[in-house]
């Protein structure tokens, strides 16, 4: 008996021991991956207002800390500037989930170099045993608790970082920043320039705005119709409580990826009367814009959608046709920009290129198979 209690104390220092080492952070050596800088409006004179849509790509070390985050953002940031797109009345797009994969910040090495995210989340499960079980226990019943704790675990720290990094960068380079969207539970501003979470309330999948004098605006824009992958853990915010922005570049509405394929979205933007309309987006998988649409996903197809579409557009033609390309027209606004985020995360993959419209017409820009930085100017 002894010797079985023995066993088991030394199994249990090997383990907390486990849980502890492997957290040392990478040295930092990000690489942008720029492959493509433009400028779709050529004539300065026009450049009055302008928006700046960044297509980042990003690996599983850049969100090993806020040090590797702001680093690897700060890589666009300066070649934008460098370019001379940053102006008084600039705005900064950014793509969906870019704050997302926080949820590995100061996790061990494994989870970083982790050959698909199922294992990269089991690790962390593993070396946060008793966090975990903390979080799993705020849970509110949805159907995927295991992914639903796993960010309320990280919740607190995920928050923590975007905003000090997004409130340093907006401040450095005198620019507004919508900063992609980060999932969080319960998210409100407090004190102007820290976002507050409650770990009871709903996950959502939330975009902020950051100012160049420190600050966030009090608006917290959150997806309204989540994808199936993210039904399981992520709420459903209500459309008719989107708001809109009043920024440099005009009156602004924020729509999250595939709150842009809905005609409820625009049916609000238009009661908000919003001049610009800015989307961030994700799309997993590699060359899937190439492939058959399959329809939409996690939501009934609206009335206007031609069945015989399905399976016969490719996954871009139908994001042109039924998403903000195809929808900016009904509700009013003149300018329209939509990002992607690509990179190497794990076993998940990317596609997507950036969408700039402009009374009415979808503008031809040059084609990034990494990391971009177009500037429209208006």
């Amino acid at each position: 008996m002894k010797r079985i209690i023995l066993v088991l104390v030394i199994i249990a220092v090997l383990y907390s021991t486990w849980t502890f080492i492997g957290r040392d952070e990478l040295p930092l050596k990000p690489d942008s991956y720029l492959d493509q800088i433009e400028v779709i409006s050529a004539d300065d004179s026009l450049c009055h207002r302008n928006i700046v849509g960044i297509q980042p790509y990003m690996l599983p070390t850049d969100y090993q800390s806020k040090d590797h985050f702001y680093g690897k953002l700060r890589t666009y940031f300066d070649e934008a500037s460098k370019a001379g797109y940053f102006k008084t009345n600039t705005v900064v797009l950014l793509p969906e989930y870019l704050g997302t994969w926080l949820v590995v910040s100061h996790e061990k090495q494994s989870v970083i170099e982790a050959s698909s995210i199922n294992f990269a989340m089991t690790l962390m499960v593993l070396s946060n045993p008793i966090q975990f079980i903390q979080a799993y226990r705020k849970g509110q019943n949805e159907k995927d608790a295991f992914a639903a704790a796993l960010f309320r675990m990280k919740a607190q720290a995920m928050a923590h970082i975007y905003a000090e990094v997004f409130t340093k960068l907006s401040s450095e380079y005198a620019v507004t920043i919508n900063a992609g969207s980060i999932v969080l539970p319960g998210p409100t501003i407090r004190n102007t320039n820290q976002i507050n979470v409650v770990l009871s309330k709903p996950l959502y999948n939330a975009s902020f705005i950051f100012y160049p004098d420190g600050k966030i605006d009090q608006i917290v824009t959150r997806k309204s119709f989540p994808i199936s992958s993210e039904q399981p853990f992520v709420s459903a915010y209500p459309v008719n409580e989107l708001q809109a922005y009043d920024l440099s570049v005009g009156k602004t509405a924020v729509l999250v990826c595939a709150d842009s394929w809905y005609p409820e979205s625009y049916a609000q933007i238009s009661e908000l009367k919003a001049d610009v309309v800015l989307v961030n987006s994700y799309c997993s998988g590699e060359n899937t814009m190439a492939m058959e649409w399959k329809g939409y996903d996690g939501g009934n197809e609206p009335g206007d959608v031609i069945d015989d579409d399905i399976g016969k557009l490719t996954e871009q033609e139908a994001w042109i046709k039924y998403a903000l390309p195809g929808r900016l027209k009904s509700c009013g606004a003149t300018i329209g920009v939509n990002v992607f985020l690509r990179g190497e995360l794990w076993d998940l993959g990317s596609d997507g290129q950036p969408f700039f419209i402009k009374d009415g017409q979808l503008l031809p820009v040059q084609k990034s198979d990494q990391a971009g930085i177009w500037n429209l100017c208006f």
